[in-house]
């Protein structure tokens, strides 16, 4: 007679995301796994398969908890202009309340394991595809209403507002003052409505 699980499934992935995004992939462990989820190694194995597995399965419910409602967001958001700084300002102050600053899981997962893992390029791709779309989206509909510059793209603009705010999701992993934050923030406005 097969055992009936006595987890929350969901609630154990929640718990492996966070694990993953706070260390990274190579520096957790499977007995760091077993530690911090509170299931046998073998319930581990048996419901999510290897580590490996896992990861993916975590990364994509970081893309379903924290990424898709922004990409919804931005072909709704009536002030586009508010609705790139309120980005900014979630990465700022994330990393302002926090005792440690994680950055964003998908952007760990790039420089840690795009360049070697195909799964996991192919996952973090498909999310920068989907924000660029989206960025670029609201940022024509700024360029219509004439809050942002129309000397270039908005694909341009988009791929240069995005890449700011990756860069920033890397910054508050060594940087600690609000100022360098708004002053990073302030910069990359003004220059798109240039």
């Amino acid at each position: 007679m097969a055992r009936t699980k006595v987890f929350d499934e969901d609630l154990i992935l929640n718990k492996a995301m966070h694990l993953f995004w706070e260390k990274g992939y190579t520096a957790t462990t499977a007995q760091d796994l077993v530690d911090r989820l509170g299931i046998s190694r073998s319930s581990l194995y048996d419901t999510y398969g290897d580590k490996h597995s896992l990861f993916v399965r975590a990364l994509k419910k970081y893309r379903q908890e924290r990424i898709d409602h922004v990409i919804q967001e931005a072909a709704t958001a009536p002030d586009v202009e508010k609705y790139l700084r309120d980005m900014f300002e979630y990465v700022k102050n994330e990393a302002l309340q926090e005792n440690y600053a994680r950055g964003c899981f998908i952007v760990n997962s790039a420089v840690e394991l795009a360049p070697c893992d195909p799964e996991v390029a192919t996952i973090v791709q498909s999310i920068t595809q989907d924000m660029e779309d989206a960025a670029c989206k609201a940022i024509q509909r700024g360029q219509e209403q004439g809050v942002f510059t129309t000397q270039f793209s908005a694909l341009a603009l988009s791929r240069f507002f995005l890449n700011t705010l990756n860069g920033l999701r890397v910054t508050v992993k060594v940087e600690t003052r609000k100022q360098a934050f708004d002053d990073i923030i302030n910069v990359c406005l003004a220059a798109l409505k240039a």
